[in-house]
C-alpha cells in the first residue's frame, strides 16, 4: 500500500475507508451500531468506518458515537460524517440507562495512563462501567476492547501469548483489565449476551504508537530505552476493520481474539532504521531483557485475514510523516514499562 496521505484529513480518510470484507460484514449484520467510548484515539475513525461501510452497501442504520466529547470539534466532525453523537458520563449509571439500546456495541471505554496516581478511578472505569453497560445492553452483540496487558511478559522465543494462555497481569492497570473481562464474562453467562474480548496490543496511526515514539526519539536525539526490547503493533486501519468484523464473531460465553500484527519487532532494529532514514545517530538507554509483552494473533489472521499493512510499511510511513512535519497527539505509549505502572 503506497503512502498517499500528507494531512490529518487524508489520514483520517484512510483510517475509515472500508474494505470489501468490512462492507460484507455490514451487509450481514442487522441493527444499529454504537461506539461507546468514541472520543479516544480509535473511536472517531471506527465510527466513521461503520458509517461508510453501511452506506456503501445501502444499509440504513444509525451509527451512534458515545463519549464525554471533551473536544467539541471532534464531535462536530463525526456529525458531519453522518454519525449521531451522544454526550454521556460513563460513570453515571443513570445516564447509561438512558442510552438507546443497539443491537451492536463496540465498547472502547477504558483508562490506562494515570493509573498509578489514581488507581481508584482506573478500577471504577474499567470495572464499574462494564457492569452498567452489560446490564443495559444485555441483548446486544458486544465487542469489548481489552488489551494484551492481561498476559504476563513472556520469553522472546515464545512467539507471544495466545488466547488460551492464562491471564497473569502485571500491575493494577492490567489487573483492572482482567476485571473488565470478568464483568462482561459474568453478564454474558447470566444473560446470554454475545461478547468478544478484543485484546488489542499497540494499535498505531502516524500521530501515535510505539513506532512513532521510537522515531521521534531518534529524530530529537533522545535515547531509546531497551528495557522492553520487543513489541507488536498494528496499523489502526487494520485494527478498525478487525473490530467491525468481530461483531460477527461474538458469542456466549465470550470469544477471545488477540489483535496485533504478525511481526515481533526489535526496538533496537526499529531505532536503527529511523536513524538511517533521518541521517541521525541512535542513542540507547537500559539493558535488553529476555522477556516482553507479546501477543500471538495467528487466530485473528486465520479467521479475518492478515493485516493489510506490514510493519515495514508502517515504519516507512512514520518516517515520511515525521520528515514532513506531521502532527503528534503527544500521547506516548510507555512501551518501555515492564512493571505495569502507567
Amino acid at each position: 500500500m503506497a503512502l498517499h496521505f500528507e494531512t490529518e484529513e487524508q489520514l483520517e480518510d484512510v483510517l475509515s475507508t472500508p474494505t470489501a470484507a468490512d462492507t460484507e460484514t455490514m451487509r450481514l449484520i442487522a441493527g444499529d451500531i454504537m461506539v461507546l467510548g468514541a472520543g479516544g484515539k480509535m473511536g472517531p475513525s471506527l465510527a466513521r468506518l461503520a458509517r461508510r461501510a453501511s452506506d456503501q452497501v445501502g444499509i440504513r442504520r444509525r451509527v451512534i458515537a458515545v463519549s464525554r466529547f471533551s473536544q467539541p470539534a471532534a464531535r462536530r466532525e463525526l456529525e458531519r460524517a453522518g454519525v449521531d453523537t451522544v454526550e454521556v458520563d460513563l460513570l453515571d449509571q443513570g445516564s447509561i440507562s438512558q442510552l438507546p439500546r443497539c443491537q451492536n456495541l463496540l465498547y472502547l471505554a477504558g483508562r490506562k495512563f494515570g493509573s498509578t496516581d489514581r488507581p481508584d478511578v482506573t478500577w471504577a472505569i474499567n470495572t464499574l462501567v462494564p457492569a452498567f453497560v452489560a446490564q443495559h445492553f444485555s441483548v446486544s452483540r458486544i465487542v469489548a476492547f481489552s488489551t494484551g496487558n492481561v498476559y504476563p511478559l513472556v520469553p522472546l522465543s515464545s512467539g507471544g501469548s495466545v488466547e488460551t494462555d492464562p491471564m497473569d497481569p502485571v500491575g493494577e492497570y492490567a489487573q483492572s483489565c482482567v476485571g473488565r473481562e470478568r464483568i462482561f464474562d459474568y453478564y454474558s453467562r447470566q444473560n446470554g449476551t454475545q461478547v468478544l474480548f478484543y485484546r488489542l496490543n499497540y494499535a498505531m496511526d502516524l500521530r501515535y504508537g510505539v513506532l512513532v515514539d521510537i522515531a521521534r526519539r531518534i529524530h530529537e536525539g533522545v535515547p531509546v530505552p531497551l528495557t522492553v526490547s520487543r513489541f507488536n503493533t498494528i496499523w489502526q486501519g487494520d485494527a478498525n476493520s478487525y473490530a467491525l468484523r468481530s461483531l460477527a464473531l461474538c458469542q456466549s460465553p465470550p470469544a477471545v481474539l488477540n489483535i496485533t500484527g504478525p511481526e515481533i519487532i526489535s526496538v533496537r532494529q526499529a531505532a536503527l532504521f529511523f536513524a538511517g532514514r533521518f541521517g541521525r545517530e541512535a542513542f540507547f538507554s537500559g539493558e535488553e531483557t529476555d522477556k516482553a509483552l507479546l501477543s500471538n494473533a495467528a487466530r485473528c489472521h486465520s479467521l479475518l485475514g492478515p493485516p493489510k499493512v506490514t510493519a515495514a510499511q508502517l515504519m516507512e510511513w512514520v518516517a515520511c510523516w515525521i520528515e514532513a512535519g506531521g502532527v503528534s497527539l503527544q500521547k506516548p505509549t510507555h512501551f518501555e514499562v515492564s512493571d505495569g505502572k502507567f
